[in-house]
């Protein structure tokens, strides 16, 4: 079952899922010059459903070269589904270049709908003699930018949902730049063996921390496992994880009980490698004035070596004064040691006119991130407020 949550209209890229088959060795493929099979007909009908449910399926240009893939989806009856939900019948299907070296015969252009090549400002000439028509041709500046890429993609093209099929250099550096929001694995009962064949993940750093294990089911003699990545961004540009953490956030201000004199937030403190160490809302258990991050922070050990590499995400900026407790919650927060905070929403002047807990935050030498697409969903446990700018714009 999907654990895929509902992607803000506003929200600047795509949701991207990396989808790979890989031996118990980790390898993609082998060095013989036919195509190694790593699944079978069962999982080859769930990478058929995923892809019907994506709006654009994107494989690099050496996977074209390696695969020659047509990158469709084979079922009619899902076909049919998709025409029937107002989608183009098959997803666009796009390819990344650094060079512009496209093979015009690769049936990858031949079959299925609409194409995209993104490349740079060099390889866009090539690519446009090399297969003229065939795709609409975007030039990303001097070298492949993913973040240029994927806003594109959810500007231009309306993309919510991505489907990353490899090959392994693409897979890495979606990964390495926190732009991946879901991997699926499936893993075949096969050891390649061949120091030289190609692997999933090239060297490099990634984020820390372990990658979280939603799912894991058998398909014949395949395991598939889903994992999503949950260590925070290390700075000031946010990652999936980042957005992941806001909404939950975000869900849990839901859990509010209505105030008609405070705000409905809800706050996760996150260590840097992904560990949820703690979360809370506003007027929880039996407090009626707990603030959120005031709720979350007290659940933590003080002493917690974590702390100073914690991230905290909280609905609404945290408090920079307040009349119920000594301590607002922006002071709370520095008081921890934690230096880098996550939010959807600015206080409005509804309670305290001219509130700035990000200015005090910044003022101590910390970050805080705005992340605006999530502002609605902030704002939507606030309604109740009635004509006070907690409603939602």
């Amino acid at each position: 079952m999907s654990t895929e949550r509902a992607l803000p209209e506003s929200a600047p890229y795509p949701y991207v899922l990396l989808s790979a088959a890989v031996s118990l060795d980790g390898c993609l493929d082998d060095t013989g010059p036919e195509r190694l099979l790593l699944s079978g007909p069962a999982d080859f009908d769930r990478v058929d459903a995923v892809r019907a449910s994506a709006d654009a399926l994107l494989v690099g240009a050496g996977t074209l070269r390696a695969d020659n893939p047509r990158l469709l989806v084979a079922s009619a009856e899902r076909r049919a589904d998709r025409l029937a939900r107002g989608m183009p019948e098959y997803p666009l299907k796009v390819t990344v270049t650094g060079t512009g070296d496209l093979d015009p015969g690769a049936r990858f252009w031949h079959t299925g709908g609409d194409k995209l090549v993104y490349t740079t400002d060099r390889g866009a000439a090539k690519a446009v003699r090399l297969i003229g028509g065939a795709a609409d041709v975007v030039a990303l500046g001097p070298e492949l930018d993913w973040r240029a890429l994927l806003g594109h993609l959810r500007a231009e093209r309306g993309v919510r949902r991505l489907m990353v099929e490899g090959g392994a250099a693409v897979h890495t550096q979606l990964l390495q730049q926190g732009l991946a929001d879901e991997l699926h694995l499936a893993v075949a009962p096969l050891i390649v063996g061949d120091p030289a064949a190609p692997r999933l993940f090239g060297p490099g750093r990634y984020q820390e921390g372990r990658l979280r294990l939603v799912e894991s089911r058998r398909i014949e003699d395949v395991v598939l496992m889903r994992y999503e990545p949950t260590a925070p961004g290390a700075g000031p540009v946010p990652t999936a994880a980042d957005r992941h953490w806001l909404r939950t956030a975000c869900e849990l201000a839901a859990l509010c009980p209505p105030s008609e004199t405070a705000f409905s937030v809800g706050a996760v403190v996150v260590a840097a490698d992904g560990t949820e160490l703690a979360r809370g809302h506003s007027r929880e258990g039996a407090d009626p004035v707990v603030h959120a991050e005031e709720a979350a922070l007290a659940k933590t050990g003080p002493a917690d070596p974590r702390l100073p590499g914690a991230t905290v995400y909280s609905s609404l900026e945290p408090c920079a004064r307040r009349a119920s407790r000594p301590a607002p919650c922006a002071e709370l927060i520095l008081r921890a040691g934690v230096r880098r905070v996550v939010t959807a929403w600015r206080e409005p002047d509804t309670f305290v006119v001219a509130a700035d807990g990000t200015g005090v935050l910044t003022g101590a030498g910390a970050e805080v991130l705005v992340l605006p697409e999530y502002e609605a969903l902030a704002k939507a446990p606030n309604r109740h407020l009635p004509g006070r700018s907690g409603a939602p714009s």
